[in-house]
């Protein structure tokens, strides 16, 4: 009871429990606690604690984690219903007043701030080692760059924070100023954070649970793809930088300093079987339905599917067409889907005239089955549990190979190396020993082969950090698809059928469109919130 108590009380401090507005309300009594709360190793305990469930509070459904990865190529939504918040993003014209914005927000805000609670304050706990001290720190550190790197990458310039205090009139800082944030913080959290947590809550299984020295490698080696990318457009230095921090990953995997591994065959990375002992992920948020916020399991099944989906979001078809055959893309994709009539169907089936609203591919990653603990099995009438336990994947070790490849490419080279972990993906991705990657490939080829094994890894998988949008922002190549989707020409999906997207796209196309607007009711707050 004390413990709950203690982390209720944290949560209270760093607004755990804050409306958008309320972010931005000064409390001096908070002010006053911050420097009376870290009083005993417990306290310290408590603050992580509360930490990781701001974090699990902010990552645990579409709505809550982001929706802009509907602008990525790999997903689309209803274009009905009640899905107007999410339509925005997919049609590339998201209002301030956006229904579902404050969330996506303020949930971010809400890390930084419980991230800075214990940055600023943790050092002065009495009885407890300096090592102690400084993996609490340092993992504050990486969850404060990882709520940046995700408003940084959704509205560009924002106000730096690094007190309590919050100030009405903070200034926007740039996109450099707060990458350069990112970087710091990063590593801070890679020299700080242990290569393996031996105990209970943060190492479970032979895993990690918590931030390690590897999942800060490897974040930070996206960081820098992002930096060498739009909009600092920083080039072959950030991608030698980026390919040099992902091999440090991949050398520590060879040489046994770390467990990762890729699992056998990929319709295990996102199964309920490996869900607690995953060697592949590097970092995971984990979730338990009797003592976490509620997860949604329902989001990528379509409305009319028997299993009673909420039609949030759905694959685009164009992506689906170009995915490689073989066992990845049948476990990203459900077979068949199973309509009210308690047939199956392949997803493309429709009457003539039409009567289905959505036509599209159904993503297979994040449902449960009807049994708690279970896989979803698409041939069972009987709907997921609206809540679940499914952990959330922010890093993989397959991404972190395409990672290398990809940089090591884009920075002029090619090797051995990095030809030899993308076939490892490639491979499990076909089922067999396929090595369709060689040495004789140019660094541009190279490059884009890791570009698209790393969409089709991630594909429709939008709690990851770096989800297809993520690549396609930085490689500023959101337009060409948003050109492609004003265009919606029908995709041949079987012989002589052709299906094409639901949701329109219209207008002309603006960088303004690679950022979303900040929320309106900030805005009014503080007027600085301005492009």
């Amino acid at each position: 009871m004390k413990t709950t108590y203690k982390i209720i009380v944290f949560l209270f401090l760093v607004g755990g429990f804050t409306s958008c507005s309320d972010f931005l309300d000064e409390d001096p009594k908070g002010r006053l606690a911050s420097k009376t709360f870290f009083t005993s190793k417990e306290d310290l305990a408590h603050s992580l604690t509360a930490l990781y469930s701001v974090v699990a509070g902010a990552e645990y459904t579409n709505n809550t984690t982001g929706t802009n990865f509907l602008a990525g190529d790999d997903i689309s939504t209803h274009p009905g219903s009640n899905k107007q918040p999410l339509r925005e993003y997919d049609q590339y014209d998201v209002s301030d007043n956006n229904s579902w914005m404050p969330d996506m927000w303020v949930n971010r805000w809400k890390i930084v701030k419980a991230a800075n609670f214990i940055i600023n304050n943790a050092s002065r706990t009495p009885d407890v080692s300096e090592e102690e001290i400084t993996v609490a720190i340092a993992q504050a550190h990486f969850w404060r760059a990882f709520a940046y790197f995700y408003l940084v990458q959704s509205w560009g310039p924002v106000p730096i924070m690094l007190e309590e205090k919050i100030d009405y009139e903070a200034q926007l800082n740039t996109e450099e100023e707060i990458y350069n944030l990112i970087v710091n913080d990063l590593k801070i959290a890679e020299k700080g954070t242990p290569v393996l947590y031996t105990a209970e809550p943060y190492g479970r299984n032979g895993i990690n649970i918590a931030v390690s020295q590897g999942a800060a490698k490897a974040m930070l080696s996206y960081v820098y793809m992002a930096m060498a990318g739009w909009p600092l457009n920083k080039g072959v230095e950030y991608y030698k930088l980026a390919a040099s921090k992902a091999e440090e990953v991949i050398d520590g995997v060879d040489n046994g300093t770390y467990y990762y591994r890729l699992l056998d065959e990929y319709k295990y990375v996102y199964s309920m079987e490996y869900n607690d002992k995953n060697q592949e992920v590097l970092l995971g948020i984990y979730y338990n339905r009797d003592r976490t916020p509620t997860m949604s399991v329902l989001n990528d099944l379509l409305q009319d599917m028997k299993q009673a989906g909420w039609g949030d979001t759905n694959g685009e078809i164009r992506f689906w067409k170009d995915f490689p055959e073989g066992p990845r893309k049948e476990a990203t994709y459900l077979p068949k889907i199973m309509l009210s009539d308690g047939n199956l169907y392949d997803w493309w089936w429709d009457t003539t005239p039409a009567s289905r609203v959505v036509v599209a591919p159904c993503f297979a990653k994040t449902a449960e089955g009807a049994t708690r603990g279970t896989e979803f099995d698409y041939t069972d009438p009987n709907a997921p549990y609206y809540i679940g336990d499914k952990m959330h994947q922010i890093v993989r070790l397959s991404e972190v190979y395409c990672w290398y490849a990809e940089a090591l490419g884009r920075s002029g080279a090619v090797n051995l190396k990095a030809v030899e972990v993308l076939n490892k993906v490639r491979n499990r991705a076909d089922g067999k020993e396929s090595n369709i990657y060689s040495i004789s490939m140019t660094p541009e080829q190279l490059a884009e082969a890791a570009y698209n094994e790393h969409g089709w890894e991630i594909a429709g998988y939008y709690y990851a950090l770096a989800p297809r949008y993520r690549d396609m922002f930085r490689m500023n190549r959101v337009k060409n698809h948003f050109e492609y989707r004003k265009m919606n020409p029908e995709v041949e999906v079987a012989p002589g059928i052709f299906r094409k997207e639901a949701v329109p796209v219209t207008g002309s196309w603006s960088d303004s469109k690679m950022y979303i607007p900040y929320p309106y009711q900030d805005v009014t707050l503080n007027p600085n919130l301005k492009r």
